[in-house]
């Protein structure tokens, strides 16, 4: 399971937020093993006002957050990182320095999946990748 969140400014995020949302897909199929069918993203576009852009960073400053079951090793977690920043500077032109990733793994038995504790689900994926 996964889920990502993508916070930014409204007016970076709306026009690639398609593109963004396949290169985040694509990564998390290829790398961490997640089904073609399994894409929960959501996008949170804020006013300038409301996302202010940090020291060194442009306004093309985007944050993503992946919400994980444990169980991936740290090589495949840093290769899912690599590939996100190397896909969103050659697809997006967003220079790494400009996007932060933040991946969250919450124990199964702490997500509630159509009406089951995650620790109860039956998955047709491995996470132990």
């Amino acid at each position: 399971m996964a889920q990502v969140k993508v916070h930014g400014r409204a007016d970076v995020l709306r026009p690639v937020r398609r593109e963004l949302s396949d290169l985040l897909h694509r990564a998390a199929v290829d790398v961490l093993g997640l089904p073609e069918d399994k894409r929960f993203h959501r996008f949170f576009p804020m006013d300038p006002e409301d996302f202010p852009t940090p020291a060194g960073r442009s306004h093309r400053y985007t944050v993503v957050e992946v919400l994980l079951f444990p169980g991936r090793s740290v090589a495949t977690k840093k290769a899912f990182l690599r590939r996100l920043f190397a896909d969103a500077r050659s697809q997006l032109g967003l220079e790494p320095v400009d996007l932060e990733i933040v991946l969250v793994e919450i124990p199964r038995h702490d997500w509630g999946i159509r009406g089951l504790p995650g620790d109860e689900l039956d998955l047709s994926y491995r996470v132990d990748v």
